[in-house]
């Protein structure tokens, strides 16, 4: 039994694009629970492809926290971040929690150098 033709929702295509041009490099779409991806080779250097999907994920996690959600941007984002590193096959990293009340480096320095001196004993073991 064939099933009946169903519109496939497709996104509009952005203003600046219609206004000016360009060239779209990447679509994706869910079908039958199933994600289907086409791309364009579109820069020599494949490194780009991570600026492009960095940027992606920054804008996706604008429209989360935009939305309805407890969550706010960047916790959307780290849980994009955590999701991506999983599927290609990073291993997940615990975080250790920060040290209250931890003073920088620089504080601990100007701290020692207004304490005295520790006085050095006068008699000193011998080996």
């Amino acid at each position: 039994m064939a099933q009946p033709n169903l519109p496939y929702d497709a996104l509009a295509l952005p203003d600046e694009a219609l206004a000016n041009g360009g060239t779209e490099i990447l679509r994706a779409g869910i079908i039958d629970g199933e994600l289907y991806v086409t791309a364009r080779r579109a820069f020599k250097d494949p490194a780009k492809w991570g600026d492009i999907l960095a940027d992606t994920a920054r804008r996706i996690a604008l429209l989360y926290s935009a939305e309805d959600t407890d969550l706010t941007e960047a916790e959307v984002r780290t849980e994009i971040l955590e999701a991506f590193a999983a599927d290609l096959g990073a291993k997940k990293i615990e975080k250790k929690p920060a040290a209250r009340h931890a003073k920088p480096a620089r504080q601990i320095k100007r701290a020692a150098k207004r304490a005295p001196a520790k006085r050095k004993s006068a008699k000193r073991r011998k080996r």
